[in-house]
């Protein structure tokens, strides 16, 4: 569950590249429409959103995705809302996973080169909440039920992180780097060269710290 189309890519891809491989369903959730990610001045908001869906969609063909769910609220405007929360519940009652992959919820001051974007953080506090308790309390947004969708227990959430505060690390194998940057270089209105190189060093330091040549780390929650 991220907030736009290629931060999955960038934050969890070789992870889902993993389970896919080894037969695991896996769905992504993006809460926003992608509509402002641009500065190209040829472009509208509405050609925007087209292109990144289906950006998306192509980089999902190569992990292997069950699917795609877009929420479409709008990009750079999102906010930790009831009704986001609601929206996300919907899609966990939907899906079911046993696993739900979130952004980190908390402005990371630490790294001295990225200060983060506003809608990860309120996707990653609307993903919490919608997980716990919101998905799973039958009382909480009726309205869901009228919709067929019973509650659902997440057993557990990846809250995805930076190597020095994760508590949970995920080697990956030289295919999965592979596939995670193929899926990355599928959204070509967001991703040069130099981005795809840069997300393969990360990928690399941070395995390097836990012994291996490449892994995506989290914060690990066990709920059930």
């Amino acid at each position: 569950m991220v907030a736009h189309a290629d931060d999955a890519e960038f934050g969890c891809s070789g992870t889902v590249a993993g389970w896919t491989r080894q037969g695991w369903q896996v769905v992504y959730v993006l809460c926003t429409d992608g509509s402002k990610g641009s500065d190209d001045t040829a472009l509208t908001q509405e050609a925007l959103v087209a292109i990144r869906r289906q950006e998306q969609l192509d980089a999902a063909q190569v992990l292997g995705l069950e699917d795609v769910a877009f929420l479409g609220h709008s990009d750079s405007f999102l906010m930790p809302s009831l009704e986001l929360r609601r929206d996300i519940a919907r899609a966990i009652r939907k899906y079911k996973p046993d696993v739900l992959i979130c952004p980190n919820p908390n402005r990371d001051l630490d790294s001295g080169f990225y200060i983060g974007h506003p809608d990860h953080q309120a996707a990653g506090e609307a993903a919490l909440s919608a997980a716990y308790p919101t998905a799973r309390d039958r009382l909480t947004y009726p309205e869901l039920l009228a919709e067929g969708l019973e509650p659902h227990k997440v057993r557990e959430v990846w809250v995805m992180m930076g190597a020095e505060r994760a508590d949970h690390v995920v080697e990956l194998s030289e295919e999965d780097m592979e596939r995670s940057i193929l899926a990355l270089k599928a959204h070509t209105s967001q991703v040069s060269p130099e981005s795809a190189d840069r997300m393969r060093e990360w990928k690399q330091q941070r395995g390097e710290k836990a012994g291996f040549n490449y892994a995506e780390t989290y914060k690990r929650f066990r709920l059930a």
